[in-house]
């Protein structure tokens, strides 16, 4: 008990302020998420999901007794939305995994775990209005609720992670796309709302997603390649 009082009250001094070191732990926890998803590694999943918990106890501000800066409904809810599709990307990626591995043993090739590909025109029409429609939906809730103006952009990094973090889930490569909206409207809402640990993690991620992005997509094209110049199998009489 007293380590987790610890961790609920420490804070980091810096400057003539103070950041929690719960929230600078969830992010580092996230960015090793975000590594690990470029990577395509199965263990992106589980280090995610803990930086979420520990997210959802600071932006969740004095419901746990803490001293944070502000309330922000949407972050919070994000993270309890991060976890829930978190699970379903880990079963998605270990589900590859495994039908990686048994292609692997039988056929003696080096088979991907995970192939990004990317979404179709209708997939990314429908994740545009449901980035829009989810914000006009969210907002009004959000405000009733108390969260940190401007609210709309809480709506936004709300939808916009619910989306990301599906797109990934499924091995969309655009789902890096959609992150970079996030940051543009997360990073001036952190700074305002006084999460600048948050906020600057966000700032990186900005960068980093773009990296994310062509990592992906140069993945997707190898892939492409490497089955486009596999021999054809032929049937005994030699026809393919």
């Amino acid at each position: 008990m007293e380590i987790l009082r610890w961790l609920f009250e420490a804070q980091i001094p810096v400057g003539g302020s103070a950041l929690l070191l719960r929230e600078v732990l969830g992010n580092v926890f996230g960015l090793a998420s975000a590594l690990g998803g470029m990577r395509r590694k199965v263990w992106a999943w589980p280090a995610g999901i803990v930086g979420n918990l520990i997210l959802l106890t600071v932006f969740l501000g004095n419901v746990f007794g803490a001293a944070a800066p502000a309330t922000l409904w949407g972050q919070a809810g994000r993270q309890m939305m991060f976890i829930a599709v978190s699970v379903y990307g880990w079963q998605r990626w270990r589900q590859s995994q495994t039908a990686a591995a048994e292609a692997n043993s039988q056929t003696g090739h080096q088979a991907a775990a995970f192939v990004p590909r990317w979404a179709t025109v209708k997939t990314r029409w429908i994740l545009v209005a449901a980035m829009i429609i989810g914000t006009a939906a969210l907002t009004p809730l959000f405000d009733r609720l108390g969260s940190y103006p401007p609210v709309w952009a809480d709506a936004w990094t709300f939808m916009g992670s619910l989306l990301a973090t599906y797109g990934m889930a499924k091995g969309w490569t655009e789902f890096w796309l959609i992150w970079v909206a996030v940051d543009i409207v997360g990073v001036p809402l952190l700074f305002s709302a006084g999460y600048y640990a948050s906020a600057f993690m966000y700032l990186f991620y900005g960068a980093f997603t773009l990296i994310g992005f062509f990592v992906w997509w140069r993945a997707q094209r190898k892939s492409a390649t490497a089955i486009a110049h596999e021999p054809l199998l032929t049937d005994p009489v030699g026809h393919p």
